[in-house]
């Protein structure tokens, strides 16, 4: 059976997902930090798939992390 989850979603439900404001996700589309995001006319969406990626990414074992540091697979 297939899920009645969809696929792409909104830029209110993507941040409710991520547990940050929509202004926030606002703030990172803008700047290139945010995730992958489509745009669909004048709407913009957001695949789950991209969002659970762009979150993986983010993923650190201490504040001390950078992502110089994590980028090049050199632990300090």
């Amino acid at each position: 059976m297939k899920s009645e989850r969809p696929i792409y979603v909104d830029t209110r439900e993507a941040a409710r997902l991520l547990g940050i404001s929509p202004r926030t996700l606002d703030r990172f589309r803008v700047s290139g930090e945010g995730p992958v995001f489509h745009k669909f006319g004048k709407r913009v969406c957001y695949a789950r798939t991209d969002l659970e990626d762009w979150a993986a990414s983010r993923r650190r074992t201490s504040t001390a992390d950078h992502d110089e540091v994590l980028r090049a697979g050199v632990a300090r």
